[in-house]
């Protein structure tokens, strides 16, 4: 231990780099936080396109509606590598991860509002409609983190 205080730059048991660590646990927060916001923003519009309740007041239940995408997004995404700064550095490696990642998780989020919402197979337009639009909430967010990150750097 102390030979790691005196060290700048010191290396931990797995060869990483203690400040890289640190740096890429905050980029994953960062990244989960405005992935769990872009299902909100989903769910807040599809809620107010149905004509139901989706401002501040509503809250819990646009997170009610947003849930079983977030949650397919959570369970599967990591298994892809949306969340690997490897594969996700610079806004083309970030969009192509982001849309293999959601076409992977898409029908599980699927079965979760299926399961807790519909209590059978969503319609086929909601289907697509879901499909196409958290992809491109997911691509914007992600690609405009991705265009930021990348300036950071410079």
């Amino acid at each position: 231990m102390a030979i790691k205080e005196h060290v700048p730059n010191a290396i931990d048991a797995e060869g990483v780099p203690e400040n890289k660590g640190r740096a890429n646990v905050g980029r994953i927060i960062l990244l989960v936080i405005g992935d769990a916001i872009a299902f909100l923003i989903f769910a807040a519009i599809g809620r107010r396109s149905h004509g139901e309740a989706a401002s501040i007041s509503s809250f819990l239940q646009v997170v009610g509606t947003a849930t079983p995408f977030a949650l397919g997004w959570f369970i599967v995404a990591p298994f892809i590598g949306a969340y690997r700064r490897r594969q996700t550095t610079g806004v083309r490696n970030m969009a192509q991860r982001t849309a293999l990642s959601w076409v992977a998780a898409w029908p599980v989020a699927l079965l979760f509002r299926g399961i807790a919402v519909d209590r059978a197979v969503p319609p086929l337009t909601f289907m697509l409609i879901s499909l196409i639009s958290n992809m491109v909430f997911l691509e914007v967010w992600r690609a405009l983190f991705a265009w930021l990150s990348s300036l950071k750097r410079r």
